[in-house]
């Protein structure tokens, strides 16, 4: 536990984060030295959802002084903060760590459902989801298609779009001989959250003792080049988009 501690701790100073998402936690309770261990003496404020025993937990933890955090929500599979800018900008932030099991899997997905009712306006939600919606987002044919269709009509319900990942096609590996790659982590957002933040560039980091890669999610990066079109299948659905295509 130590080890990750400093490995995840190297990653956030090295990035220069000011917001941080750890999902599976396995915390029940943290206080100001945690807080400065894991994440680093700037980091003063977070929000928790507790670990039960030794499953599950989330955290989100800022720096005051670089992000203004005007409200929370703490739900069962989740935690979301709403942010306010200096510009008067405001946008919601979730972060997620999906459950194992297939029936509380459709919790999950109702939850998400029941906070997007919540965080109005822009809005991107990531972790680890623990769910695919493509047989791409995963190295074997051990596929659960009733799942996956499930969190696609979800996507396409809410309207969400996934930021592309840079540099990594799985995040996670279960490290056998001959090991299954799973891409389980990842971050999806709202059209105004898009317009809000254009650049935004999600790339990822091994903290080396961890099956898991780490993400992040660098708001306000310039592109290399030409952005890549990408064509959402929501889209059909929105009033005069077949006016709009004539």
């Amino acid at each position: 536990m130590k080890a990750l501690r400093n490995a995840v701790r190297d990653v956030i100073l090295s990035s220069r984060a000011d917001l941080v998402c750890l999902q599976g936690t396995k915390v029940a309770a943290v206080n100001q030295f945690f807080l400065c261990s894991v994440f680093g003496s700037d980091f003063d404020k977070f929000v928790l959802l507790p670990a039960a025993g030794t499953r599950g937990g989330i955290i989100i933890a800022w720096k005051s002084a670089a992000v203004q955090v005007i409200s929370s929500h703490v739900d069962t599979f989740s935690v979301s903060v709403h942010v306010m800018e200096e510009e008067g900008r405001n946008w919601w932030l979730t972060g997620v760590y999906g459950p194992q099991e297939d029936n509380d899997k459709l919790t999950f997905l109702q939850e998400l459902r029941d906070v997007r009712a919540l965080c109005a306006g822009p809005w991107v939600i990531a972790g680890d989801f623990n769910l695919i919606y493509q047989a791409a987002d995963k190295n074997n044919n051990n596929l659960n298609r009733a799942m996956m269709g499930r969190f696609r009509r979800f996507l396409d319900d809410l309207e969400l779009k996934e930021i592309t990942h840079l540099g990594r096609k799985f995040t996670l590996s279960n490290e056998r001989d001959n090991p299954t790659l799973v891409r389980l982590d990842r971050a999806f957002c709202s059209v105004e959250w898009e317009d809000i933040f254009p650049d935004a560039v999600l790339q990822s980091a091994t903290a080396g003792v961890s099956d898991h890669c780490l993400l992040l999610l660098g708001l306000h990066v310039c592109p290399r080049g030409k952005r890549r079109f990408h064509f959402e299948s929501f889209w059909p659905k929105m009033p005069g988009f077949l006016d709009a295509v004539k």
